[in-house]
């Protein structure tokens, strides 16, 4: 499903281009396999900041339903005494993973919208820093592959930050931070240090 001949595609394409402020490289060999250009990346990312400024354009879950069509799986989720609802789009680019959209009691307004791990899907193995590479892991699967993992906000509403502490090969524990962009791991740094 499409809106417009925007859809899943080009969705992938706004996801990249702020994962492109960590990681150039990944994200040129991602769009490469989407068979997109630079030019396509900026266009889909200008047609997507219009959409989502119109009146016009549905909001809520209804405004991602109508670029990948109906969800595959939707959840209730109970944060505190609010019973909320999730739903989730596969991507082709992360196939392990699920684009998740949390919304407000009711179907309400969307609280958050990130990567996440699809249900089945093995977390990967992180046991030191060295496992934390670009893209190997969400939000989730840092924070339980090292407790008590403590989040803070990104520089920009598609960034997350988790405080951290980890071995190296050594087995020698660093404490570090973890920006994530859409959930995804993009970086490892000492803590302390400042993003791109």
């Amino acid at each position: 499903m499409a809106i417009d001949g925007f859809g899943t595609t080009e969705f992938q394409l706004v996801l990249l281009r702020r994962m492109a402020d960590f990681q150039p490289d990944l994200v040129a060999a991602a769009a490469a396999r989407l068979g997109a250009s630079r030019a396509d990346q900026r266009e889909a990312n200008k047609r997507w900041q219009a959409m989502i400024r119109s009146s016009r354009f549905p909001v809520g879950a209804r405004r991602f339903g109508a670029v990948l069509g109906p969800p595959e799986r939707r959840l209730t989720r109970r944060i505190g005494d609010l019973t909320c609802t999730a739903e989730q789009w596969a991507l082709p680019l992360w196939p392990e993973l699920r684009y998740e959209v949390l919304l407000g009691p009711g179907g309400g307004p969307a609280w958050q919208e990130w990567l996440v791990r699809a249900e089945g899907a093995p977390p990967p193995a992180l046991r030191t820093l060295a496992d934390l590479t670009p893209w190997s892991c969400v939000v989730a699967d840092l924070a339980a592959a090292f407790p008590p993992a403590t989040p803070r906000e990104g520089s920009a509403p598609t960034r997350w930050q988790l405080d951290f502490t980890a071995p190296d090969l050594a087995g020698t524990p660093h404490r570090a931070t973890a920006d994530f962009t859409h959930g995804l791991l993009q970086e490892v740094r000492p803590a302390g240090t400042v993003t791109p």
